[in-house]
């Protein structure tokens, strides 16, 4: 199925009061990275660590041209970039030709997406605002608008449980919120309620802090 964008989602952090004295520098920080994979199956851990990662304070950009992750899935090219401009941090990454056919084995689909990308920004307000889009996939359904946290199941396993979720333009952000955001464009979750394999898939990450150096101004 050919799917398209998501919607823009944001936080933001209450302004505090001011102070007499002097607060520490504020720096935004930001990173991201085209995947990662952290999988248990049949007694094998596979993991990638963030492929393609890129970071405010550098590395600015990075590549990664993809491979098969063990028997889990294969990662086609992905890229990243990251970039601060005065006060604001920012970050972009994406890749392409995704595929695991991992839940194949117990009866599930191929799961396949072709493109995908995600970006966030902080603001100069406090605040950070993510987004992502996807292309056409295979092995589950999209809306053609897909709003934050949009979580599909993939049935079929034992006893009336999911083989898998995938949650869509995933957004995290701490309790109590601290102006930080984290946005997954696909994030695939094996057997989450027991199952022969457990773990995470994620395509596109990219996170932002606008207090990532020097720590939220005293309140």
């Amino acid at each position: 199925m050919r799917g398209r964008i998501l919607l823009v989602t944001g936080v933001l952090l209450a302004a505090a009061p001011a102070v007499a004295h002097a607060d520490p520098p504020v720096t935004s920080t930001g990173w991201g990275s085209a995947g990662s994979l952290d999988v248990l199956v049949d007694h094998e851990h596979v993991v990638t660590g963030e492929l393609a990662r890129c970071d405010a304070d550098g590395p600015a950009s990075a590549r990664t041209p993809g491979g098969a992750a063990g028997e889990v899935a294969v990662f086609g090219f992905g890229g990243t970039s990251c970039e601060r401009k005065g006060s604001v941090a920012q970050v972009k990454a994406g890749g392409q030709r995704f595929e695991s056919g991992l839940l194949t084995r117990y009866g599930g689909p191929e799961l396949k997406v072709r493109t995908y990308s995600v970006g966030c920004a902080t603001t100069t307000d406090s605040g950070s605002t993510g987004s992502m889009s996807i292309g056409e996939v295979s092995g589950f359904t999209i809306p053609s608008s897909i709003p934050a946290n949009y979580r599909i199941t993939i049935p079929g396993g034992a006893a009336g449980t999911a083989l898998a979720t995938i949650t869509l333009n995933e957004t995290v952000t701490p309790t109590p919120a601290d102006g930080s955001l984290v946005t997954h464009a696909v994030h695939v979750k094996l057997f989450p309620q027991g199952g022969p394999a457990s773990g995470d898939i994620y395509l596109g990450t990219a996170a932002c802090n606008p207090y990532g150096k020097g720590g939220a101004p005293a309140s």
